[in-house]
């Protein structure tokens, strides 16, 4: 097997994990690109992705262009002759760039395509309430995750699975699969096939604000995938009101079960030692919480921060 050169693309630490992998096999990263430096927090600190923290500690060229169309950028990427190119949570590729290697470019997603295309495969399959679900390398196309297959691989997931943890178990066999996909090509033993077609393919469109809120009126099980869908981030929420004073309540983890009753959706009831949300056809139990302004805390720590029960509720 010959070994590629590659260049890889991308941000977050899902990616790194991923670049980690590439870099440790024996094909060879010839340059990485990432998104740029960017200023946050009070003290508006400069901020590296995580990507670009693991290229400069190991000595791996850097590039952060602002437009990947950018003449300078495209001449200086075609010069370092790279085989091909790997994708990992980047944003959209124009097709200027993505067709410059001889191998092509191909993108590794986390869900089974065609299934879960989209920015939050990992959210939407637990909020969903997939068994399984995997990760998939493809070649990249005009359009958004729908070129040819190369690899998949399946994994299930567990009832009570969070976005955080399935996050952490398809970056790791997505390491091992884009490694494997690089192998393949390099031999010549992959054969890529087009995304079956289906009728109506499950999105996993971006999550914003406004998309976290949790609804009552659905049912218990719903519910409880769409809190560990969210958690640990962006983390579903509540508006959660003391008298006359309202703050968001973020809910990590809970427990639910199934019973009837005569409460309105979303009726709240607290003591000292439980909090018990009415659902449409049952009860949630929130186990994990934030209170806007604090650190994340277990239960009986946010219960013990109250005296009087009486004046709480939940908007």
């Amino acid at each position: 097997m010959k070994p590629l050169r590659v260049i890889f693309f991308g941000t977050p630490e899902f990616a790194r994990h991923i670049l980690e992998d590439i870099h440790k096999s024996s094909h060879e990263v010839a340059a990485v690109v990432t998104v740029a430096d960017k200023a946050s927090g009070r003290g508006q600190k400069v901020n590296q992705s995580p990507v670009k923290q693991y290229a400069v500690e190991h000595n791996l060229p850097v590039f952060q262009p602002e437009k990947l169309r950018n003449p300078e950028f495209l001449d200086t990427v075609k010069a370092i002759d790279a085989d091909i190119f790997v994708v990992v949570a980047f944003r959209m590729m124009p097709k200027v760039l993505f067709e410059i290697p001889k191998l092509g470019t191909f993108n590794l997603h986390a869900s089974l395509l065609p299934d879960y295309r989209g920015a939050a495969p990992i959210n939407f399959a637990i909020i969903n309430g997939e068994t399984k679900t995997g990760v998939t390398t493809f070649f990249i196309n005009e359009k958004i995750d729908e070129g040819n297959i190369l690899l998949q691989k399946e994994i299930e997931i567990s009832e009570d699975e969070n976005a955080g943890e399935l996050h952490d178990k398809l970056m790791h066999i997505g390491g091992e699969l884009v490694v494997k996909t690089l192998d393949g090509l390099s031999e010549g033993s992959i054969e890529e096939k087009p995304q079956p077609y289906v009728d109506h393919p499950k999105n996993a469109y971006k999550i914003f604000k406004e998309d976290t809120q949790i609804d009552w009126n659905k049912d218990s099980q719903s519910i409880h995938n769409f809190i560990r869908g969210m958690s640990p981030y962006p983390a579903a929420y509540i508006i959660f009101r003391i008298g006359d004073e309202e703050k968001i309540l973020k809910i990590f983890k809970g427990r639910w079960e199934r019973i009837a009753h005569d409460k309105a959706a979303g009726e709240l009831e607290i003591s000292k030692r439980e909090m018990k949300i009415y659902t449409r056809d049952g009860v949630y139990y929130p186990l994990e919480l934030q209170v806007q302004g604090k650190k994340r805390m277990l239960l009986a720590d946010f219960l013990n921060g109250f005296r009087n029960f009486e004046n709480i509720s939940i908007k």
